[in-house]
């Protein structure tokens, strides 16, 4: 991965932190790290914990950011999930996988937060 394509991530990471933010989540973990493998954020709400892949995308030559997150990554994502909660988790608590898109396009931004984007169950 290019250091522009990774500045470009956290840039999206950035952008989906700040969407996230006004719309009543708190920041939890920025980029859990498991292994090679990682959550982008972990936020909460009202004792919801949600773990969020973004995808940052400049246009759609590569299919829209939200397709990207295939069934190979949201297995990735549970297991790191899994060891967070085994980790960090709380009794009370309950967890959900969420996916941001961010889409770039000269100036303009376009977010799509996609709650409760897959289960648990299906990625099993």
């Amino acid at each position: 991965m290019s250091a522009a394509t990774q500045q470009f991530g956290e840039l999206g990471e950035r952008i989906a932190e700040r969407w996230l933010r006004r719309h009543g989540w708190k920041l939890v973990q920025r980029r859990f790290r498991n292994g090679h493998r990682d959550i982008d954020l972990v936020v909460e709400r009202e004792g919801l914990i949600a773990f969020v892949e973004v995808k940052a995308r400049r246009g759609h030559e590569f299919g829209g950011p939200l397709e990207a997150v295939n069934w190979k990554k949201q297995k990735e994502l549970v297991r790191s999930a899994s060891v967070w909660i085994d980790r960090h988790g709380k009794p009370a608590e309950s967890y959900r996988f969420d996916v941001v898109g961010v889409l770039v396009e000269g100036d303009r931004v376009r977010v799509r937060h996609v709650a409760n984007a897959f289960s648990l169950a299906n990625s099993a």
